[in-house]
């Protein structure tokens, strides 16, 4: 298979994150990538990728991020480090204040304080960003067309790992630890060629909520996510089961939340729903949010998944028989994640040369 792979992932790499009412270590950090890298070279289930067939991203410019993401806000990712540093601040931008509930009055970010700029546009506080994140982010979304772009061009199925992630980027905020949405990104690229019907399929422990905004008052993306339950874990206010679309998007996003303990014998009824869903939809092409950070020993997971597992559910997503890009989301168990994601892609693999 096909993957896209850009070295400049590594620009971005937090000093630390806020988690637990204070600063920790950070788990998406630059190892994350580069250990996916290293298990598609040296699967143990067989050759998943050559160093050759590592494609560096190809540069489509701004046309589909703009498509997806309001240009204030791209314009505030692009220049708040500078404008950060400039003002004598030393460390990683971190958001402090937020529009709150209790304040609905303003609509925009205020003109001249830079903090109450990070925190209009900030979601959550453990997401930093650093003088390269820009760059990342920017080079991370370029994997995701060019992944996009060689399945268009005939390519039954390609993988973008992509770094940082994506599927918690809104239309105008970041958190989650994804700045741009690299899936919806690719979803807007098949629709922008031509297809009538995408199926966004999200399989990572936390909920796409930046996903499911971004696409919920539509019907020519269908967004199907599986999940931790939002009552124990991150995003918290997004994902719950009525959560079903608006307007002549309504029917076309489905949340499956899980409760803690999951495993494989649940987890998989809601694979094979949204395998249904999809055909019934008459899906004309699938972008696949590849977290793995169901994994039983990931840090951020409390479900019970394993490599196996990854396997099976690689298998009967290549029964779907669609043009297929895997985008790469969260999974922090550094020691498996290779493990993790090549095993989605064997099952994958397997099942469409069989």
């Amino acid at each position: 298979m096909l993957t896209v792979f850009s070295e400049k992932h590594a620009l971005h790499a937090p000093a630390n994150e806020l988690a637990g009412g204070g600063f920790r270590a950070p788990v998406e950090i630059p190892q994350r990538a580069e250990a996916v890298r290293e298990g598609l070279l040296s699967f143990g289930g067989g050759t998943l990728c050559k160093p050759d067939d590592l494609h560096k991203p190809d540069d489509f410019g701004s046309e589909m991020i703009l498509a997806i993401h309001d240009s204030d806000y791209v314009e505030f990712l692009r220049t708040i480090w500078q404008a950060w540093n400039a003002a004598g601040n030393k460390n990683d931008v971190v958001p402090s204040v937020w529009p709150s509930r209790s304040m609905p009055g303003r609509t925009v970010p205020p003109a001249h304080d830079l903090e109450g700029r990070v925190g209009y546009y900030a979601l959550a506080a453990e997401t930093t960003i650093q003088e390269g994140t820009w760059q990342a982010a920017y080079w991370a979304a370029q994997t995701a067309l060019t992944a996009t772009a060689a399945v268009r061009n005939g390519l039954g199925a390609a993988f973008g790992l992509c770094r940082p992630p994506g599927h918690h980027a809104s239309k105008n905020q970041y958190g989650g630890y994804c700045f741009l949405n690299n899936a919806a990104i690719a979803a807007q690229d098949f629709i922008h060629a031509g297809a009538e019907r995408v199926a966004v399929l999200d399989v990572d422990f936390h909920h796409g909520n930046g996903t499911q905004e971004i696409f919920y008052d539509r019907k020519d993306v269908y967004y199907i996510s599986l999940h931790g339950d939002p009552e124990h874990t991150f995003p918290n206010f997004l994902g719950y089961a009525d959560e079903r679309g608006s307007g002549v998007g309504e029917g076309f996003n489905l949340n499956f939340p899980y409760p803690p303990g999951t495993g494989w014998n649940l987890w998989q009824e809601g694979l094979n729903q949204a395998c249904r869903y999809y055909t019934d939809y008459g899906a004309e092409a699938l972008v696949v949010s590849l977290g793995v950070d169901t994994f039983h020993n990931d840090p951020l997971s409390f479900f019970r998944l394993t490599q196996e597992d990854y396997l099976e559910a690689g298998r009967m997503i290549a029964q779907l028989n669609l043009p297929t890009v895997f985008i790469l989301e969260g999974g922090y168990d550094i020691e498996n994640i290779g493990e993790n994601v090549s095993s989605y892609l064997a099952g994958f693999s397997q099942a469409r040369k069989a």
